[in-house]
């Protein structure tokens, strides 16, 4: 039976947040022997946080502070039809800035990230305006939250490189991460409309680029061809200077249904392309784990937890990128029942999917 619209968004939305919660207990273990003594050889549910470890008072299946600004940026599409800048911030301000001090092991989820510290300290303790903040963070902070507009803008990829560009911006201002978070957004998009992560899949975002609908510098032709002899300006000048994050992913996925290309058992995906929070170690194994296991929620997830290091944004955007291609009706059930906020998280999910390609004006 056919997987809809609806079921792909929310499955994503659904995958975000069970990747934010597994990872919750065993986030940040870069030695693995550490992770085998305090979880075993291999986790397959919601763990609680050890004694001085991160996040340690809370409970197995909570969510993190990531999941908590993805919450917060689900409701601000729901309570305008879209993304409203003004709101998003206004709800940071109110919602997250007065629960937090600008120390990492504080607020809620019980751990606060690098940008949001940044930008707390520049408006809350400097008193700038939003539009003078931001850090030099290069992790997938972003994406963690603007995912939730890769969902909302599927059918509108332009709105979708707006908003989530804009939205990065407030707290990350590196170009590279910029063009990066805006690419996987894109991605995301293809595949709640069905598409494959596939090595064609690179092929389908240029094409958006060569209609100005995604803002990525171009100068090849189709296929990746050299430029027509006698153009006079081949290039297509956009926000980003290189297309290069929409064509990795293509690469990514041929490797991952490459038989000679073998990373067994797959968890060790952590391992070729690093353990690290930065945004340049975490997408390529997401887009592994996501072409690898394109049809099956649950390996994915569990060898993306169980890689170590920064397990909890490879959980979140691997879960988000499956969780659509499987649609929310082929995510394990006790997933779903582990989660300290199922029924909340799932109405999100319900009424977010429910404005998936409807237009603003609408």
């Amino acid at each position: 039976m056919a997987i809809t619209t609806k079921e792909r968004a929310q499955g994503a939305i659904i995958g975000a947040f069970i990747g934010d919660a597994l990872a919750l207990g065993c986030h940040w273990y870069y030695d693995l022997e550490e992770q085998y003594k305090d979880y075993g050889t291999w986790i397959t549910d919601y763990t609680t946080p050890k004694k001085g470890r991160y996040h340690e008072n809370q409970k197995a299946g909570d969510s993190s502070q990531a999941g908590f600004i993805l919450k917060l940026m689900i409701n601000s599409i729901l309570d305008n039809n879209g993304y409203d800048q003004e709101d998003f911030c206004k709800k940071i301000d109110e919602e997250l800035f007065t629960k937090i001090d600008g120390i990492p092991t504080h607020g809620p989820g019980g751990y606060t990230s690098q940008s949001i510290r940044e930008v707390y300290r520049q408006r809350v303790e400097q008193k700038l305006d939003w539009s003078e903040v931001g850090s030099q963070a290069d992790t997938t902070e972003a994406i963690e939250r603007t995912l939730a507009l890769a969902v909302r803008y599927a059918y509108e990829p332009q709105k979708l490189a707006k908003s989530i560009s804009h939205n990065t911006f407030l707290t990350q201002v590196d170009d590279i991460v910029g063009s990066m978070t805006v690419a996987y957004g894109a991605i995301l998009a293809q595949l709640i409309q069905g598409e494959k992560l596939d090595e064609d899949i690179s092929n389908k975002l240029m094409k958006l680029v060569k209609t100005k609908q995604l803002p990525f510098h171009a100068v090849t032709s189709d296929n990746f061809q050299p430029p027509k002899p006698g153009s006079k300006d081949p290039s297509n000048i956009g926000l980003f200077a290189s297309p290069d994050a929409l064509l990795s992913p293509s690469f990514i996925a041929k490797a991952a249904k490459d038989p000679q290309i073998q990373i067994e058992p797959a968890w060790k995906v952590s391992l070729v392309y690093g353990m690290p929070c930065a945004i340049y170690h975490m997408l390529p194994a997401c887009y592994y784990l996501a072409a690898r296991f394109n049809n099956d929620f649950e390996s994915a997830i569990l060898h993306s937890l169980n890689g170590g290091g920064q397990n909890q944004a490879r959980s979140i955007l691997t879960g988000a990128l499956v969780g659509a291609q499987v649609g929310i009706k082929n995510i394990p059930q006790r997933f779903i029942d582990g989660l300290n906020e199922k029924e909340e998280l799932l109405a999100l999910a319900q009424k977010l999917s429910k404005q998936v390609g409807k237009s603003l004006n609408d």
